[in-house]
């Protein structure tokens, strides 16, 4: 199992960057965690989308989901016509939301470019070889942190959320931890996200063979976020950068060191 990065900051994309979307792939299944905005261009860039079989979207913030409109069009307006609706799995009323500002036509293209799903805490969804589980965790709104596993490996993707028992239980026996880090130490507590210091206690507690740090503020220094995740992890840390690429592995086998896709 490959985890891709394509958007690792925080509420708007810094230079280079995008917002939250993640591509997780086997050989024959293909999905995307979130979809905010910028992703789609990188996810353009590393495969076709035309070829994923899911997207998950973790809650109702728009750097989480606002690249989904222009999914809409890529879809409905694909070269040899309108694609097969692709499965969209997310929390529960989020779709009807976010079409209140679009007009009659864009509503029922954006309905026919997606076969809509609602999110359970625990329901494990199958799509291909991977099974995908959601766990809520705390933030201002319903919030799903998303559990990959291809039967192997589990990847724990966080999303945004506050540290506590909730996203404890959520990554707990996880191979890699994709952990969000949005705040500076200096600010710990002031907002339901987690600092690095949080994320390192986090990947230290539930066992986590691999921490990479994701969601962060454009103007937060990245290699301090760094070092101070590592200091409270003791286990191989990183901070996600657009197009890295990690192998998903079981914690017996040995964890290949980030690679750089072009």
């Amino acid at each position: 199992m490959r985890l891709t990065i394509l958007g690792s900051s925080a509420s708007y994309a810094g230079p280079g960057q995008a917002c939250a979307g993640y591509l997780v792939e086997t050989e024959s299944t293909r999905i995307m965690l979130d979809c905010g905005n910028g992703v789609l261009a990188n996810l353009a860039a590393v495969t076709d989308p035309l070829t994923l079989d899911a997207v998950f979207v973790s809650h109702a913030h728009p750097d989480h989901f606002l690249d989904l409109y222009p999914l809409q069009a890529l879809l409905r307006y694909a070269p040899d016509g309108p694609a097969e609706a692709l499965p969209l799995h997310l929390p529960r009323g989020m779709f009807n939301a976010m079409s209140w500002f679009l007009s009659d036509r864009g509503n029922a293209e954006l309905a026919a470019a997606f076969e809509t799903h609602d999110l359970v805490a625990g329901k494990t969804v199958a799509v291909g070889d991977l099974r995908v589980t959601p766990h809520e965790v705390e933030h201002t709104n319903q919030t799903f942190a998303l559990v990959v596993t291809d039967g192997r490996a589990t990847l724990c993707y966080t999303s945004d959320t506050m540290s506590g028992e909730a996203v404890e239980r959520a990554a707990a026996g996880c191979d890699l931890l994709l952990a969000e880090a949005t705040l500076p130490e200096q600010y710990r507590g002031a907002a339901p996200h987690m600092t690095a210091v949080e994320a390192g206690e986090l990947a230290r507690t539930v066992g986590a063979s691999r921490l990479v740090l994701t969601h962060i503020w454009p103007t937060n220094d990245r290699e301090l976020m760094a070092a101070e995740a590592a200091d409270a992890f003791g286990g191989p840390t990183s901070v996600a950068r657009e197009f890295d690429t990690y192998e998903v592995v079981p914690a017996s086998a040995n964890t290949p060191e980030r690679e750089a896709r072009p």
